[in-house]
């Protein structure tokens, strides 16, 4: 099956995980350009192609073929286990996170109060009823 230089684009795109704000910003355009050069309403240059396949880590000559190109086969060398200390440090910093998203949507419900509070209030003088409330208010001393 044929596939033009746009679809192999977005195929080496979606092979990475970036979506196509990613690869615009990676590439200095706007999203609207990037998505442009994916459904192939942009005519590439070779400098912006080679752009493209260096940011999506391939050989231009990949996003320009159908045939695929071997890739020299990477060694990865085994992981090293993970020391306990390390790991209670983990534990430490995702309960420190937990802990400030907890803290922070508490911020939130409480900003959603007030600010429920404020509209019901101006909702009321704008009906009339706020002689009333700000009767109820009370002073500070100044």
């Amino acid at each position: 099956m044929k596939t033009s230089i746009s679809e192999r684009i977005r195929l080496q795109r979606l092979q990475r995980g970036y979506s196509q704000e990613n690869m615009a910003d990676l590439l200095s355009l706007s999203t609207t350009a990037y998505g442009d050069i994916e459904r192939g309403k942009t005519d590439l240059t070779l400098s912006r192609l080679t752009q493209i396949a260096q940011v999506l880590n391939v050989s231009p000559l990949v996003l320009l073929t159908d045939e695929a190109i071997p890739t020299p086969a990477v060694e990865v060398a085994p992981a090293e286990p993970i020391a306990e200390h390390e790991l209670e440090t983990l534990r430490l910093t995702i309960e420190k996170q937990q802990l400030e998203i907890e803290k922070l949507r508490l911020e939130v419900d409480n900003y959603k109060r007030k600010y429920e509070d404020r509209i019901a209030f101006e909702l009321a003088r704008a009906l009339g009823l706020g002689q009333n409330l700000e009767q109820s208010r009370q002073r500070i001393g100044f």
